[in-house]
């Protein structure tokens, strides 16, 4: 049974940083991903990698600010975020599947979600 567990988010203040972990147990992934969403908006796209080759893929609105990587050991991603703002305030989910995207359809496994929030 494939599973995605994310653990890291909370409650920080606007410039600080948090580290989000997404653990993947039952298989491994070509691609797996960060998405987040808003009350009242879309699951938007933040970050992806993919899985054997490393190479990355990040929205605009956080390159230079977030980094994802990967332990392949631990069959684990994270997503490293500084300079944190008020708008990054969202539900983190993680994602994995068999295509390096930025569409929710091309993910077919996700977590549960986890909580970020970034106050002014």
């Amino acid at each position: 049974q494939v599973q995605l567990v994310e653990s890291g988010g909370g409650l920080v203040q606007a410039g600080d940083s948090l580290r989000l972990s997404c653990a993947a147990s039952g298989r491994t992934f070509y691609a797996m991903g960060w998405f987040r969403q808003a009350p009242g908006k879309q699951r938007e796209f933040v970050a992806a990698i993919r899985w054997s080759a490393g190479s990355t893929s990040y929205a605009d609105s956080v390159k230079g600010r977030f980094i994802i990587s990967r332990d392949n050991a631990k069959n684990t991603n994270y997503l490293q975020m500084n300079s944190l703002k008020p708008e990054d305030t969202a539900v983190y989910y993680c994602a994995a599947g068999g295509l390096f995207g930025r569409r929710v359809n091309e993910y077919n496994y996700w977590g549960q979600g986890t909580q970020v929030t970034v106050s002014s």
